[in-house]
């Protein structure tokens, strides 16, 4: 056997290491496979929504650029039960003027003459002036959808002020406009009986046409499930990776893998190269088919926007995760917790996420130091990316963001942060005690020999004293191991041999009174 040493043995733990964390992959192919496509569920879910809101709201002109408005002509008052949301009974519109014959005639005329159902009177209620309808109305809510208010000036001038009693709602997909569903139809109905009360002639042809201002699609209406539900769903399809890595670096610890493989000469930056190397991979492969089967269910956001504009915010969002799992798994000690904290980061994700769409903290009003905290947790910085890329293709007329148009804030806040993550998992992984109780001081790092591998924070101590053992088996053992030594003989029947071990805590220094004490290094095992 060839042993290594520098750039070669860490190549070959790095190798050995990385074939472990493939094989540990394969035999948990399940998981795997759910980490790599659960990507595609995910979108076919967000494009069956979609095609439901689509199909509940293909009515609305909202979404659509309306260059011809629809001419609506003398529309009829509507029964109320047609309202969204109402109280029954109900009544079809209140008037105010009852103490006058001629207004009363007027409202008569109004239900006789409703184009295509005349309204009974038992859907109507007349009181003497606008107080006593206000008073009714907040005593009766819901259960009109406009009133009427007749003033009869003189013999030529009759006045008339409509009143509605709806707001703009929203039922099923279907949007319930106020003025052209309520208000229209009693002001031309109004304005028509008028006209022919003033005039004599009951027959009079009076007919009106409205139409709606063209208008192009409303800004950031277009019907679209990716832009409300797509931020919580790929926080949740990157979890997948996150609890996964958290589970496999904490299983490692518990079993005391980490261990075994640290006494064996493992080097550190093997170890966390090898876990880095494999997840980037993977992380690689799930953004590049989340991207894929984005644009194959031909939406928007993926098609318009830049395909390395998407798939690098997705790609550097995942890598930021796995980051965030590096430092976690230092401070669990049990596996079985792995699910449990991740759900806890994907609780706290969705929070943000509902904090960051009300614009905190990234509008100008905000410090700047907030923006730097809040931007710490990947969660955020993704959802604030995400974002703008959603709004650039808001509307069918938008043709989204660029490659050359792009902002580079967002990618470097997320390849800052993975840095920042992955260098703290490597901190905390050396300054928390391990599976023995052992830990490198708190500023291990500033120790040149940590840097220069000649003992970083090992103190010099006084060579071990061989005692001659007492016991004939052992010093024959000893004879017999150093002999092998001296002449480069290595036993295949050995698994592992371990030579020169000792365990030697260093002498301290005590500072007192004009004197100094300090006391010798103790060998404990040599």
């Amino acid at each position: 056997m060839v042993l290594k040493e520098g750039w070669a043995l860490l190549y070959q733990q790095f190798t050995a290491l990385f074939r472990k964390n493939l094989l540990l992959s394969w035999r948990n192919k399940r998981a795997t496979c759910l980490q790599l496509f659960s990507s595609f569920v995910f979108i076919l879910l967000i494009f069956c929504i979609e095609e439901a809101m689509k199909a509940s709201e293909a009515s609305s002109t909202a979404y659509k650029n309306v260059t011809d408005p629809t001419l609506l002509v003398s529309p009829p008052i509507l029964p109320c039960e047609e309202k969204f949301f109402v109280k029954l009974p109900c009544y079809d519109f209140v008037w105010s003027g009852n103490h006058s014959r001629r207004l009363a005639d007027i409202a008569s005329a109004i239900m006789a003459n409703n184009p295509g159902r005349p309204i009974p009177t038992n859907k109507v209620q007349s009181f003497k002036d606008p107080k006593e309808v206000d008073a009714w109305l907040l005593s009766h809510p819901l259960q009109v959808p406009g009133a009427l208010h007749f003033v009869e000036r003189n013999a030529t001038v009759i006045s008339y002020g409509i009143q509605t009693n709806s707001s703009a709602e929203r039922k099923r997909g279907q949007t319930e406009d106020p003025t052209f569903k309520f208000l229209v139809p009693l002001q031309v109905a109004a304005e028509r009986e008028i006209a022919r009360s003033l005039i004599g002639d009951p027959k009079f042809s009076w007919g009106f046409g409205f139409k709606e201002f063209a208008r192009p699609a409303l800004a950031g209406e277009s019907i679209s499930a990716l832009s409300g539900m797509g931020p919580l769903f790929f926080l949740a399809f990157s979890m997948f990776g996150f609890v996964l890595q958290l589970g496999s670096l904490v299983t490692e610890k518990e079993l005391k893998l980490r261990q075994a493989m640290t006494m064996m000469g493992v080097y550190d930056s093997a170890y966390w190269l090898s876990w880095l190397a494999w997840e980037g991979i993977l992380t690689f492969v799930s953004s590049l088919f989340l991207v894929l089967s984005g644009m194959m269910f031909r939406f928007d956001f993926f098609l318009k926007n830049s395909f390395a504009l998407v798939f690098l915010l997705f790609l550097l969002f995942q890598l930021n995760m796995i980051g965030l799992a590096f430092v976690l798994s230092s401070f669990i000690t049990k596996s079985s917790s792995a699910t449990t904290v991740g759900f806890l980061v994907f609780l706290v994700g969705f929070i943000t996420q509902i904090v960051s769409a009300t614009g905190f903290p990234y509008s100008s009003i905000y410090a700047a130091s907030r923006r730097v905290m809040w931007s710490l947790f990947p969660p955020n910085t993704f959802f604030e990316g995400l974002k703008l890329l959603l709004d650039a293709t808001s509307t069918p007329t938008s043709s989204g963001i660029s490659w050359s148009k792009r902002a580079n804030i967002v990618f470097q806040w997320l390849l800052g942060t993975f840095l920042l993550w992955f260098g703290l998992a490597i901190y905390f992984d050396n300054i928390i005690p391990n599976a023995s109780g052992v830990r490198k001081p708190i500023f291990y790092f500033l120790t040149p020999g940590y840097w220069t591998g000649k003992g970083g924070n090992k103190v010099e101590v006084p060579p071990v004293e061989h005692t001659t053992p007492e016991d004939k088996d052992v010093l024959e053992e000893e004879t017999e191991v150093k002999q092998q030594a001296m002449d480069g003989i290595v036993d295949p029947n050995i698994a592992v041999q371990i030579h020169g071990l000792a365990k030697t805590y260093p002498g301290t220094t005590k500072l007192g009174c004009c004197k100094c004490m300090k006391t010798s290094p103790f060998h404990a095992v040599k």
